[in-house]
């Protein structure tokens, strides 16, 4: 259930396998942060291939790094073989330091990744002026397997695809009740019940009560974007100018891209409530101003935001609480490209009950976050006190 990145992918290469799938969604396919983020391709996880290695021992944690930093091309292959008319451009991604500390952080990232024969580039300031079009950052790594998507056509790209190949999707069908039954599972929705031998729970940033514990498990955090009106002009010459995606390291991020059609689309944190609104996302706004001075005025067409879901240890939990059921989610704000590809891997997993166990990201167990009723008070206060300190720092 979820029709999101996630649970469409999967549907998508169960039905191309010859099983018979239903995605249930309590709203629209794609309606979620899965349709309503940056819609950049960032290979990777959060923390350095090394760690991956050490902390999950050298077979497995080769196979999460193998998988992570391929999830980009597993997107695009699957983007390319579909024919999905979803803007995707292969045009690299930048992590940039906003300050000198930020700087060590970033340099010793590239060190690892070129120590597992990443193909990344650095870049110093003077590079980075020519890339972003300002000299606010102090460095950089380039690594040239990222790229950028329309997000929503993705998700709606995959959802047609699921269904010409026989999956049934239902919208406005939000799952109330789910129970074992028998060698099954029995799902309520609308007042009608269905019955399935497997069940994947995909629903990210928009955990209900449904399993148990699910909801407490993770804070989902609201991504703010916004998108300007065209850049034309000299805009279009001086506003990052070399056309790839760029996320910002540290605690609270800022992240853009320019688009096919001109627009300048930057997100970050912003109002922890869903949101459609520029006037709302003032931080973002004044973020792209301190970026370039020229934008000032320019306008913003469009506003929206998404939840994504973040994790206590920041990685992407799988979990198989019992035969037949697996629960997905935990993206930390990389969900376009990991969730994309790990419907192929979550399919094989949901054909063969006893699959769980091979999952490139090995199933844990669910542990609830202390405190979580509070999640809107401490994540505010959190983004507050990250963005005081990138600001003395800078």
């Amino acid at each position: 259930m979820g029709g999101g990145l996630t649970g469409l992918s999967t549907a998508l290469h169960l039905a191309e396998a010859g099983h018979d799938v239903t995605v249930l969604e309590a709203e629209v396919p794609g309606w979620g942060a899965s349709g309503r983020n940056g819609g950049q391709l960032n290979p990777g996880l959060k923390f350095n291939p090394s760690w991956f290695l050490e902390h999950f021992g050298e077979a497995q944690g080769r196979k999460i790094v193998d998988f992570a930093w391929s999830t980009v091309e597993e997107t695009a292959t699957l983007v390319e073989r579909l024919g999905i008319d979803c803007g995707m451009r292969r045009c690299g991604t930048l992590r940039a330091a906003t300050s000198e500390r930020e700087a060590e952080a970033v340099r010793a990232s590239y060190e690892d990744m070129r120590a597992h024969g990443m193909p990344l580039k650095w870049l110093d300031k003077a590079d980075l002026a020519a890339e972003t079009g300002h000299e606010v950052y102090h460095s950089a790594f380039l690594d040239p397997r990222g790229g950028e998507v329309n997000p929503l056509q993705l998700s709606r790209g995959l959802a047609d695809a699921a269904a010409q190949r026989g999956a049934a999707l239902h919208g406005a069908s939000r799952v109330t009740a789910l129970r074992r039954a028998g060698d099954g599972w029995e799902l309520e929705t609308n007042g009608a019940t269905l019955r399935a031998d497997r069940v994947l729970v995909a629903c990210n940033g928009y955990a209900d009560g449904l399993v148990p514990g699910l909801r407490q498990a993770a804070v989902p955090v609201f991504s703010s974007a916004l998108a300007s009106n065209p850049l034309s002009g000299s805009l279009a010459k001086t506003v990052f100018p070399s056309r790839r995606v760029l996320y910002e390291a540290g605690l609270v991020t800022v992240y853009y891209r320019v688009d096919p059609d001109g627009h300048l689309i930057i997100g970050g944190r912003g109002p922890m409530r869903p949101s459609s609104a520029a006037s709302g996302m003032t931080a973002v706004a004044n973020r792209a101003v301190e970026l370039w001075p020229e934008l000032a005025g320019h306008g913003w067409k469009h506003a929206w935001n998404g939840r994504v879901s973040i994790t206590k240890d920041h990685l992407p939990h799988i979990h198989a609480p019992d035969t037949g059921l697996l629960i997905a989610y935990g993206y930390n704000g990389r969900g376009v490209a990991l969730a994309t590809a790990l419907g192929q891997h979550l399919a094989a997993a949901l054909a063969d009950r006893s699959g769980a166990s091979d999952l490139v990201i090995p199933p844990s167990s669910m542990r609830k976050i202390p405190f979580h009723p509070f999640w809107p008070i401490g994540v505010k206060a959190a983004v507050t006190f990250a963005r005081l300190r990138a600001r003395l720092l800078r």
